[in-house]
């Protein structure tokens, strides 16, 4: 059964920091409407967990997973001025999950409200690590920094990397995934299919998103539509959960 969800962006817009930036998502949709991403802004819905309906309650219901900052990066330098206050939110609401993906894990530590300690239990960090590359530089900072719950994101997955050395009981999931848009990278499924070895021998969950737009196997390069990419990488059935 499918957890309810809830998506909040507090703001929108973010900079290109690394080669996973090159065909950000976020980049592609604004361009469509003349937007420029580049421009960080709060939204509309900034206070959205403390909205409540006429009856009193939560917009956000009590135990739904809260995906967070998805056409931004939470900890984008520009929102040192919001976080302070979007922190105070999910402490209040810490009946739900808040879940936010990173490629800033660097700046968290100068990021984290006085009252974090070892984590909020209620929220889940995840860190971007698309090459080898990122993969040597934030691996070593987001194995330290105090989070309850952290997720490796490898997407867009752009070649081979090796996760082995720092793989463990400190991180809950591994996921890859492909490249979108028309100009997306090649993903090959060798690398995919590595990933999923590594976090078997260490004992870590792994799951499969997406193909990705260009998905090489066994030489041939395949093109997949978008309304395919997920349900192709579920018909694979390579996700792994450790027994």
């Amino acid at each position: 059964m499918k957890k309810p969800s809830s998506l909040w962006n507090p703001w929108h817009g973010c900079h290109k920091l690394s080669e996973g930036c090159r065909h950000c998502y976020v980049y592609r949709i604004d361009g469509k409407h003349g937007k420029d991403s580049s421009v960080v802004a709060k939204t509309d819905n900034y206070d959205l967990p403390l909205r409540r309906k006429k009856n009193g309650e939560y917009k956000i219901p009590a135990g739904n997973t809260v995906f967070t900052c998805f056409s931004s990066d939470f900890l984008v330098e520009d929102a040192d001025g919001w976080r302070k206050d979007a922190w105070k939110m999910m402490d209040i609401r810490r009946d739900v999950n808040f879940f936010f993906i990173t490629k800033r894990i660097d700046r968290l530590m100068e990021c984290l409200p006085d009252n974090w300690g070892d984590g909020y239990e209620h929220v889940t960090i995840c860190c971007t690590m698309e090459n080898q590359d990122r993969v040597d530089y934030r691996m070593p900072i987001y194995m330290e920094v105090p989070v309850c719950h952290k997720i490796i994101i490898c997407e867009p997955l752009l070649g081979k990397i090796d996760l082995s050395p720092y793989l463990g009981t400190w991180v809950e999931q591994v996921v890859a995934g492909g490249e979108s848009g028309k100009d997306a990278r090649i993903c090959d499924y060798d690398w995919v299919l590595d990933l999923r070895r590594q976090c078997i021998e260490a004992g870590v969950s792994f799951y499969f998103k997406q193909t990705g737009s260009y998905l090489r196997k066994d030489g041939k390069i395949y093109r997949i539509a978008r309304q395919f990419q997920h349900s192709q990488a579920r018909k694979a059935l390579i996700n792994f959960e450790p027994e």
